[in-house]
């Protein structure tokens, strides 16, 4: 048995010197966690601490008596318990740009940093709208080859960073967190980011079939990295959205490594559930917030859009999850994280936890909660 053990330890540790730090995050950390922050390096997301940030009033109204109506079956106590059940750390309910409902389970605070996984893919989204209405990207017809000089190629050449916003880039993307040499592990765990998006092959024609991907979030990334010239994502998503927004907490984007210092902007934007929410709140509000323009309405418009276009499906768009033709979206990550928006009823729904939990179907409840709004 001690020699089994032994030869067993050796080869861990000959895989992760050979494969470096990729293996070893896995071996070490599997599986994704909403603490996460903890174990990789970041670049920092400064609040303006020279002015006060915005905070949501609490509305005057009981949201519980709506809530709990005939049709939830539901009383507050048994929802709660519902929700911590099924491994929840934080839900807020915002109407009417006030927060009708807030609360945090198994010791977590307002102030606790979650890792959004992949509600980062959404946040992403706003910021190539901003990044094209500052001229820095011309228009998402442009292909990511302009951006990236080694997508200039056969391959590549005509994949646009419409086909990546709506992820029909055609790219073969494993989307496993569970195989330390697949696609999507080797993302999230890996140091070099780029030279692993170069590994992928183009399986279909671009423009022609929806595939879910993270791979095609990291090119995204990538092009926006390359458009910004120098200036880190974070920064920009500091000076673009965290700033102007009085947010309330400080934030991070985790990146591979030191040495290459790149956001792993698939996943891994690290903040609080309040400022979760005012992500939706801009959205909400056609990208303005207390009067200044963030991101163009047209951007917010055409990210939300319940259509297929040119081989996209219609519960994709843009980065953003379509939930009906009634036009309410959502941003979600692994382990049910969720920012939902319902412009008809005015409201938007924080959900964040630690696993997804098996009891609850968090789409249908936040449906359920605004038929009660």
């Amino acid at each position: 048995m001690k020699k089994i053990i032994s030869t067993l330890s050796i080869l861990i540790i000959g895989l992760s010197l050979f494969y470096s730090c990729k293996v070893s995050r896995f071996i070490f950390y599997n599986f994704a966690d909403i603490t996460d922050y903890t174990i990789f390096p970041s670049h920092p997301i400064d609040r303006d601490s020279l002015n006060n940030p915005f905070i949501y009033p609490k509305a005057t109204k009981d949201f519980t008596n709506q809530l709990f109506a005939d049709n939830l079956h539901l009383d507050l106590k048994t929802f709660e318990a519902k929700l911590i059940e099924n491994k929840t750390v934080a839900f807020l309910v915002i109407q009417n740009d006030s927060l009708r409902y807030e609360n945090y389970f198994d010791s977590y605070q307002p102030e606790s940093i979650v890792a959004s996984f992949s509600m980062a893919k959404s946040i992403l989204s706003i910021l190539i709208g901003c990044a094209i209405d500052d001229g820095l990207i011309q228009s998402e017809d442009e292909t990511v080859g302009t951006y990236i000089p080694s997508f200039n190629t056969p391959n590549y050449q005509n994949i646009t960073i419409k086909h990546v916003l709506n992820m029909t880039s055609g790219l073969d993307f494993n989307e496993s967190y569970f195989n330390p040499f697949g696609n999507a592990a080797s993302l999230y765990y890996g140091c070099q980011l780029e030279k692993e998006i170069l590994k992928l092959q183009v399986k279909t024609a671009p423009g022609t079939q929806f595939h879910y991907s993270s791979g095609d979030s990291q090119i995204l990334g990538l092009v926006l990295k390359s458009a910004l010239k120098g200036k880190s994502i974070a920064q920009y998503l500091e000076e673009k959205i965290w700033i102007p927004m009085a947010m309330e907490y400080d934030a991070s984007w985790s990146i591979d490594s030191q040495k290459n210092q790149t956001e792993k902007t698939f996943c891994c934007l690290n903040a609080r559930a309040r400022d979760f929410a005012k992500i939706g709140s801009l959205m909400l509000h056609k990208g303005n917030w207390n009067g200044k323009q963030i991101v163009s309405e047209n951007w917010v418009d055409r990210s939300t859009k319940f259509e297929n276009r040119d081989g996209d499906v219609w519960f994709y768009q843009y980065q953003w999850w379509i939930n009906s033709e009634k036009g309410d979206y959502h941003a979600e990550g692994i382990n049910g994280q969720f920012i939902y928006i319902n412009p008809e009823k005015n409201l938007i729904i924080v959900r964040l936890g630690k696993r997804y939990g098996d009891q609850l179907n968090w789409n249908s409840l936040f449906t359920e909660i605004a038929n009660q709004m």
